[in-house]
């Protein structure tokens, strides 16, 4: 089985890195796709979003990264997926899952959404949180992997 989890993973989080070991083992074939989304400020451009990825899921098999641009339903047809992925940290996300959830299937009915919350102990962490603790200097060192920390570290000059 294939599944899509999509999303900006600016940066990616070991919070992303559960669910994917997770939905590796659950579906065998996982695709991760970065969404290019032009309305939003990156902090890390996407060629670098996707080497970040590749690098962090190196040691797992099945795993694709890619990129798209447009409609999530679009891009889970393109590559003949079963499935979307999404995480769930807390009751607040949910909604909003929910309604993309609803929205994608209103968009092509065969597209179905899954939910798998992150471990607990990830719970609070989101790549918003991420940039904004390293922004003001903090370690983040256990947020993300060593190479995604090196690159915050560098953008906000951080030793």
């Amino acid at each position: 089985m294939k599944v899509l989890y999509p999303g900006s993973f600016d940066p990616l989080t070991f919070g992303h890195l559960d669910l994917i070991q997770r939905a590796s083992d659950l579906f065998g074939q996982v695709i991760i796709a970065v969404l290019e989304n032009p309305t939003k400020d990156s902090t890390f451009l996407v060629p670098r979003r996707l080497e970040q990825i590749k690098q962090a899921t190196n040691s797992l098999s099945h795993i694709e990264v890619i990129s798209y641009k447009g409609l999530t339903v679009e891009c889970a047809i393109k590559y003949n997926v079963d499935l979307i992925l999404r995480g769930l940290r807390a009751m607040s996300d949910f909604e909003y899952e929910l309604q993309i959830a609803h929205t994608n299937r209103s968009l092509d009915s065969s597209i179905e959404t899954i939910f798998l919350a992150t471990e607990a102990h990830h719970s609070f962490l989101s790549s918003s949180v991420v940039k904004e603790v390293a922004m003001f200097g903090g370690n983040v060192d256990h947020m993300v992997p060593k190479m995604i920390a090196k690159d915050l570290y560098n953008i906000y000059k951080i030793n």
